[in-house]
């Protein structure tokens, strides 16, 4: 195993302590557990809170998206392993500043649990809590059943336009809607080329032959839909933009958003030769890029490989990911 660490127990806890170190001005653990992060002014009287969460590994996804115009907290499982039900209500309660609290995560059955728990503590503390799962991996299952789809890089429009309504005063109710309508419109697939080596066993997530790459894997190792011969950067992309293109019903004169992630351990080059072909295969469509994100926003530790989002845009989802926002991973405005 080839990583920079120390004790393989304290990954995650030297990690999230690493990030407050670097980055006090903008988020701080407001309780004795390390593992609950929140931006560096919650609670924000009278704006409503935003929680995620999920597990390690897939950095800067959920705790690089805590700042202003984004999450207001995080709470932060083991690798790949969900937070406990009390840090989810911990979170809650460092965030909440009289104005209710959204849940805003990704569709994995442990953090489903958790988050369920933590909004039935919140609610006998008198804390109202509204739920929107990221639900984009169009690889997991058809459009009929989208809703049940695994959350992937999609979650990070979400975050953007949830986080902007907050910050403009909006209800509760309000910024969930914004966030389901963000989930709604957005289509994720991903491909990958290598697997993730868990840092406390040493074991890779899945096996793949050299050579060979799986289209739809999840985040996680789950399986694809496809596994064959690595294609070339063209045939790639060509495979999982159609299909996304399909699902969101995109036609000509609509308009995108485009987020092209990598899943920690391809270079920003290969990225970006990506997203020349997205921009290509979107052009002859006529499809209108209007806003566009190259780099790393939901990886799986070194996992090699990358995934394309796909947001539906009209003038109110474009002005929302254009409002201003900071946390140490991402800056708008």
């Amino acid at each position: 195993m080839r990583k920079i660490i120390n004790d393989p127990e304290a990954f995650v806890d030297e990690m999230i302590e690493g990030i407050v170190l670097a980055h006090p001005e903008l988020v701080k653990t407001p309780t004795d557990d390390p593992r609950i992060l929140v931006r560096a002014d919650a609670p924000v009287a009278g704006k409503v809170g935003i929680v995620t969460g999920g597990g390690s590994g897939h950095l800067p996804l959920f705790k690089g998206y805590v700042g202003t115009g984004l999450a207001s907290g995080v709470a932060i499982g083991n690798v790949f392993s969900s937070p406990s039900a009390k840090q989810c209500f911990e979170a809650t309660k460092a965030v909440n500043g009289g104005a209710g609290v959204l849940y805003l995560y990704g569709n994995y059955g442990g953090d489903v649990l958790n988050f369920d728990l933590a909004a039935d503590m919140a609610d006998l503390e008198g804390i109202s809590t509204e739920t929107v799962l990221g639900c984009d991996d169009v690889a997991s299952q058809p459009r009929e059943r989208a809703r049940d789809r695994r959350g992937v890089a999609g979650i990070f429009f979400a975050f953007k336009a949830a986080g902007a309504a907050a910050e403009r005063g909006d209800s509760l109710a309000e910024v969930a809607a914004v966030a389901q309508d963000i989930v709604d419109h957005t289509a994720t697939m991903g491909i990958g080329l290598s697997p993730t080596i868990f840092p406390v066993t040493g074991q890779a997530s899945f096996e793949l032959p050299e050579g060979e790459m799986e289209v739809g894997i999840g985040i996680h190792g789950e399986p694809g839909i496809h596994r064959g011969e690595l294609e070339s950067a063209d045939a790639i992309v060509d495979r999982l933009v159609d299909p996304l293109v399909t699902d969101l019903s995109l036609t000509e004169g609509d308009r995108v958003a485009v987020l092209v992630n990598g899943l920690g351990s391809t270079p920003l080059e290969e990225l970006y030769i990506m997203y020349r072909r997205v921009n290509q295969v979107l052009s002859e469509r006529k499809i209108s890029v209007e806003k566009v994100y190259v780099g790393e926003y939901a990886t799986s530790l070194e996992m090699a490989g990358a995934s394309i989002s796909l947001l539906a845009l009209n003038d109110d989802r474009k002005a929302l990911l254009d409002a201003p926002a900071q946390s140490p991973f991402f800056q708008e405005g």
